[in-house]
């Protein structure tokens, strides 16, 4: 039963755009702009860093280890596995009494970056798949057809979203409103084949900000919300129960288990090096800690959307393959990291005041 389940069908297609929708809507523009030089940077040269570095390295890895892998299906477990998932870590730091600024970070890159990150693997995907060799004009039309598109169609289906609400006063048919530019702007992307995730983060914030504060009541805005804070904790629900009963179809080999513990060390390590390569820059602007880079890094999670990915992956691209380590990697990232990032954040806020 479990394997006529289409995971990555029902979480890219369907639970996706219903998610990032909802984590769009609680953000604010001014928390957006106060941040906006570290969630460009984080969201989008890490992500880049990061898919290039765990992909060279995981091609030559598994190579060396006997599984005969391309270097483009290696780049494309890179751009799957970079993404960040902090919807399990964002109330465990925020428990811990760490800074707004901190959970902007985290909140803004996650946001983004999962937009990002598909756009990175469909274009990837798209070239795995051709015969021809890939050029760099090819690469770039491809992905700013898709990041482009994605934002103008969020900014045109968030607009017409924040017009028809501000022409009427009844919550129930604004929260209505709400969800049928959810259902309706992905269905269209997926037409247009343009980024889905990044119009529904779009979306997403001008339904949060400008919707809210000029087109909703009171009334409208306090149901509005409770409504997506509840669709969002019942989807993670959801999604947290399949990652689990995904692991029981799940064979993993003795070699395999061994590259995939090696690729988490390494995971790691370039989570660290791909944050702190933009924090140069944004030393520039602010002052970035490094007890900030150390819990980016460890709250940096890797969930159900990096799976989703590598299920969609071709069979005849070494998927199974793929899969297996992908879970690893997850299961280690929720399993240890979610429950010692608070920990650690703690620890850090403890040196802070000590010092």
């Amino acid at each position: 039963m479990l394997e006529n389940i289409n995971f990555s069908d029902l979480l890219l297609e369907g639970m996706l755009s219903f998610m990032l929708f909802a984590g769009a809507i609680h953000v604010r523009y001014e928390d957006l702009k106060a941040e906006r030089l570290s969630i460009i940077l984080f969201s989008t040269l890490s992500v880049l860093l990061s898919t290039f570095i765990i992909g060279y390295i995981s091609y030559y890895l598994l190579n060396y280890f006997g599984f005969e892998v391309r270097l483009i299906e290696a780049m494309l477990f890179g751009s799957l596995i970079s993404p960040t998932d902090p919807i399990a870590v964002l109330s465990i730091l925020k428990n811990a009494g760490v800074s707004k600024s901190l959970q902007t970070k985290i909140a803004g890159e996650s946001l983004f970056n999962d937009g990002v990150a598909v756009v990175i693997f469909i274009t990837l995907f798209k070239l795995a798949g051709s015969d021809a060799e890939p050029e760099l004009g090819e690469i770039s039309k491809l992905f700013l057809t898709e990041a482009g598109g994605g934002i103008l169609l969020g900014l045109l289906f968030g607009y017409i979203s924040y017009k028809m609400i501000a022409a009427i006063d009844n919550y129930q048919v604004e929260v209505l409103i709400t969800l049928a530019t959810v259902m309706g702007g992905y269905t269209i992307a997926h037409y247009l084949h343009v980024s889905g995730p990044l119009a529904m983060v779009v979306a997403g914030l001008i339904t949060g900000n400008s919707s809210k504060n000029m087109g909703m009541s009171d009334l409208t805005a306090e149901y509005i919300d409770k409504f997506w804070e509840l669709l969002d904790e019942i989807l993670n629900a959801i999604l947290f129960v399949l990652i689990g009963l995904e692991l029981l179809i799940i064979e993993i080999s003795s070699p395999l288990l061994m590259v995939s513990l090696i690729l988490i060390i390494i995971s790691l390590i370039v989570r660290y090096f791909s944050v702190w390569v933009p924090s140069l820059i944004i030393r520039m602007k602010e002052k970035l800690e490094r007890k900030t880079l150390l819990i980016l890094t460890w709250g940096g999670l890797r969930g159900g959307i990096s799976i989703a990915l590598a299920l969609s992956i071709q069979p005849e691209m070494k998927k199974e393959l793929w899969v297996t380590i992908t879970y690893i990697i997850v299961c280690f990232s929720i399993l240890v990291q979610g429950m010692t990032v608070g920990k650690l954040a703690a620890y850090a806020k403890t040196k802070n005041q000590v010092d």
